[in-house]
């Protein structure tokens, strides 16, 4: 032991992402964002893309793979939309930050969302994304999410279904957003009220919860389709109700993985009183104060200043657009600082420049 060095364990908190609006982000030049290869065809049409960072190279994800996210990984989504009897293109992009995601790789995907938001012409809007608190925009993306264990590089896209590594799905939610998954092997995790699926490569098991919704049985319906379609028909199905097979079943024998890792806390606010902080240099030196709490409006924004309203369920960076070159830099920087010092550090982030439209903000604003 006396020669092994230990290595400071990764802390899940770290991923609000210091690095996100420094002075190394701020400084990518609009040349160096053209010669970035994956920007080539970014934004060119209507609809999602989505990458994946491996080695601080940015990387394509296939497109029959949208929706599903491994923990291990850090990814840049875009959707470029239009505005409804508008011809303007319009730009959301998201950095998603698997829990188990390296700090390079989290700290890449921060640092290209910004090269990517200075490759489009400044027009998106940038949204930072937690495994587990991800915004109702960045899941209406996707019919369902799915998040596997581990990286993509371990994944089993292109293993033979009789390889397979015992997969067990859990189907939680409603008609809205139904989420999906990977938990460990362990029957203890078997939530009455919820589904599972056991995907064991040529045998699929559905095991419905006895207070589950007819949402997630239907979801998990369909991804069991899916499943068999992928393996070309040579898997086989079976549903099974709670309480309608004994324990010596097939299903419960292949539940026996012991260890269940902490999965990330699910960090709620427990105060759900709106805040409004004003980042402010106009005294000399860079201030962040404290400019409301309760109801906030558009009136309270100031053009001169940066304004972050905590909602406790998101938080949103307001840029004035007559703010200094210090303000804007340090704008998610402070916004960081800010949520880590909070019970709520993994909330949904968005960050725009006034006169920007974003249903988000206006909701957080008037709700």
């Amino acid at each position: 032991m006396s020669g092994l060095i230990k290595q400071k364990q990764y802390d899940w908190k770290d991923s609000n992402l210091a690095l996100f609006g420094s002075d190394i982000e701020k400084n990518v030049k609009k040349e160096s964002a053209a010669t970035e290869k994956a920007w080539k065809n970014a934004g060119r049409k209507l609809g999602i893309q989505i990458w994946r960072i491996v080695k601080f190279k940015v990387e394509d994800w296939p497109s029959e793979e949208y929706g599903k996210f491994y923990n291990g990984d850090s990814y840049i989504i875009l959707n470029t939309y239009k505005e409804e009897d508008g011809e303007e293109l319009c730009f959301d992009v998201h950095f998603w930050i698997g829990q188990y995601s390296t700090q390079d790789e989290y700290g890449t995907a921060a640092y290209k969302t910004v090269e990517l938001d200075t490759f489009l012409n400044d027009a998106p809007i940038q949204h930072r994304e937690v495994q587990g608190h991800e915004s109702e925009l960045f899941k209406s993306y996707f019919d369902n999410i799915t998040i596997l264990k581990g990286g993509a590089d371990t994944g089993f896209r292109h293993v033979k279904p009789e390889e397979y590594t015992p997969r067990l799905f859990h189907f939680c939610g409603t008609r809205k957003h139904v989420e999906v998954r990977e938990v460990p092997r362990n029957k203890d995790l078997l939530d009455s009220g919820d589904v599972y699926i056991l995907d064991l490569g040529l045998q699929i098991y559905q095991w419905n919860g006895s207070g589950s919704n007819k949402d997630e049985r239907m979801k998990a319906m369909q991804y069991c389709i899916k499943l068999k379609d992928e393996r070309n028909g040579k898997a086989s199905s079976e549903v099974l109700d709670e309480g309608s097979t004994d324990k010596d079943h097939e299903f419960y024998k292949a539940l026996n993985e012991e260890n269940v890792p902490d999965e990330a806390k699910k960090y709620k606010a427990a105060d759900s009183q709106k805040e409004l902080f004003r980042l402010s240099d106009a005294s000399g030196s860079m201030k962040f104060s404290l400019a409301k709490k309760g109801q906030v409006s558009k009136a309270d924004l100031d053009s001169k200043d940066v304004f972050i309203l905590d909602s406790k369920t998101s938080l949103h960076v307001w840029v004035g657009k007559d703010t200094s070159v210090n303000e804007r830099k340090n704008a998610m920087s402070y916004a960081h600082k800010y949520l880590q010092s909070t019970d709520h550090p993994f909330v949904s982030v968005s960050c725009l420049a006034e006169g920007m439209k974003s249903k988000a903000f206006e909701l957080a604003l008037a709700a």
